[in-house]
């Protein structure tokens, strides 16, 4: 059983929702990843999505597309992550960790190449947001042959075809996109996100977790009365972005501590 799947049949057995957290990795500076981890794993995280920086991040909102220009200027590269993967391994980190991109950098690094660096590196997972399925085989081949879970994404404006499509390739769970836009913070999500996830289930049994806009507790509480886990990102590096520099570890365990309903939020 891999680590995700062995996460969310803790989640299951638990009755709990799962959460899923996001950081660029080098961002605010590349020595900064690892703290930063730790500090959402106290806080609630259950898994961790490692973004790796590109240039022209298509699918982000304005917050994570700063943050990765950041992370760009600081020298941060694919190598560079999967270095980050291997230390965060050594210092004993045992959560979910699943990288999450772009083609390009990818592709500039060798599909086969970088599955094979990444699973040896510790991560359990890998998404690539620019990727259609029909361009995906040999990436998600290469993930396979290396217990690399492959991670789609599917959008709500998704037909059933291409949804059967996405979710017979998938392993791992399904990344549900809650929106029909970039990341970024919302104040709710959509009302038609049920009717969506309902379609999505009825498609695959493998875990769903739901991402872009989910910011507040009561996002999470509405995702756990649908689905496994959601995922958080854009608030996250809100939070870092914010926080005096001596203070953004804490910061950040505490902002999961109340979005996950550990902590009270301060009035």
């Amino acid at each position: 059983m891999s680590r995700i799947e062995e996460a969310f049949r803790c989640l299951k057995a638990d009755g709990r929702c799962g959460l899923i957290a996001f950081l660029t990795v080098g961002y605010p500076e590349p020595g900064a990843t690892s703290g930063l981890v730790e500090a959402l794993l106290a806080g609630g995280a259950d898994m961790i999505e490692l973004g790796i920086p590109f240039s022209d991040p298509l699918a982000d909102g304005v917050t994570i597309q700063r943050s990765t220009s950041r992370a760009l200027s600081g020298g941060v590269t694919p190598a560079f992550c999967l270095q980050t993967v291997r230390d965060l391994r050594s210092d004993g980190i045992e959560a979910p960790l699943l990288l999450m991109g772009y083609y390009n950098p990818i592709l500039a690094y060798g599909e086969k190449e970088f599955a094979r660096d990444a699973a040896a590196a510790g991560a359990d997972g890998l998404i690539v947001l620019d990727l259609p399925p029909e361009e995906s085989r040999e990436l998600a081949a290469a993930c396979r042959s290396h217990a690399l879970d492959w991670v789609p994404l599917i959008a709500p404006t998704s037909s059933l075809e291409r949804i059967r499509l996405v979710a017979g390739g998938a392993s791992g769970f399904i990344y549900c996109v809650s929106v029909a836009g970039v990341t970024g913070v919302r104040a709710d999500i959509p009302v038609g996100l049920s009717a969506f996830l309902r379609t999505v289930r009825s498609c695959t049994d493998l875990p769903l977790a739901v991402g872009f806009g989910i910011s507040k507790p009561r996002h999470l509480v509405k995702v756990r009365r649908l689905e496994e886990a959601a995922v958080i990102g854009s608030a996250i590096v809100d939070v870092i972005e914010r926080a005096d520099p001596s203070q953004r570890e804490k910061a950040v365990q505490e902002y999961v501590e109340v979005v996950t309903g550990r902590r009270r939020a301060a009035v």
